[in-house]
Parts: C-alpha cells; structure tokens; sequence
C-alpha cells in the first residue's frame, strides 16, 4: 500500500467542477513551495470520507485546510466541525444559482465557537486561500515567512512599476 501524500495544505473540494477556479490556489501554493494534498471530498455526497479526513488531517501532518463547495453545499463547516485546524472557505459559483452567495453565506455565517476563515466568491477567493494559508503557517516557520516577504516585496514591485509606467 502506498503512503498518503503528505503535505501542511490540503486543498478540499466539494465537487469536480470547482476544480478549474481552485487551480489558481494550487498553483499559488505550489509557487510558494507547497505541494498541497488535493481531494473531491462532499460534506453531503461522502460525508464519512469527509468526516474521516478532517478528523485524521492533524495526525498525517496537515497544518490548514482549504475547503472549497458551492451551492450552499457547506464542506467548510464540515472541515470546521471535525478538526481543530484552521479551515479557510472558499465560495464557488455554480453554473446554476445565485452567483455564489448563496455558498458565500453558508461559509462565513457558522455558528459561535465554529470559525471558517472565509474569502472571496471564487479565483480572487482561491488565490487568497493559498496566500492566508502561506500566513498562518509563516508564523512558525521562518523559511515560509521569507517567502512570504518576498511575495509582498515583488507585488509591490509590480504595482509601482505599472504606476511608472503610466508617466503621469
């Protein structure tokens, strides 16, 4: 039997269509040096599997968790209740249904004492689940916390250079 991936990030998602928009927060991991465990796991479709994921998560090496679902379809929360990790949401948008916020509700509105860091609906979402994940595990780990230094430095970089570059 093969040994399971091990890595400080789990990206998680409700369903294989999310996969497209969580593609830019993979690869944003991976360009911070995190090759992140990546899984199709449902709050509702496999609840056991899901339950046994978050629960087990800590012990098999996983630091945060990014739990990405639409369609009110709560993965977050179910990551939320079965682990004592930080669990970051990520809001999709279904092809059908309200633009997302009907998943963005389900995600941010959890019950006191049942965080879920919570982003935007979507790509812009996703990008800043792998940069709040690369935070939180910043402050334990100095390696991390230069690339993240570095990240900021070069997105400042890029938005004075484009401001140059208007010559106004």
């Amino acid at each position: 039997m093969a040994k399971a991936k091990q890595s400080p990030v789990a990206v998680l998602m409700g369903s294989d269509s999310d996969l497209s928009t969580m593609e830019s927060c993979i690869k944003q991991l991976k360009e911070f040096g995190i090759d992140p465990i990546v899984r199709i796991l449902s709050a509702h479709r496999t609840p056991a599997a899901a339950c046994d994921f978050a629960a087990n998560a800590a012990g098999n090496g996983v630091k945060v968790i990014i739990a990405a679902a639409g369609m009110a379809a709560h993965l977050a929360g179910a990551m939320a209740a079965h682990s004592q990790l930080p669990v970051i949401g990520v809001p999709m948008q279904a092809k059908e249904g309200p633009c997302g916020l009907d998943a963005l509700l389900s995600t941010v509105q959890m019950p006191p004492g049942m965080p879920v860091g919570t982003m935007a609906i979507g790509k812009a979402g996703a990008k800043n689940a792998a940069v709040f994940a690369l935070q939180i595990l910043a402050l334990s780990d100095a390696g991390l916390a230069r690339i993240l230094s570095d990240f900021r430095a070069a997105q400042t970089e890029k938005a004075l250079k484009k401001d140059a570059e208007l010559g106004s």
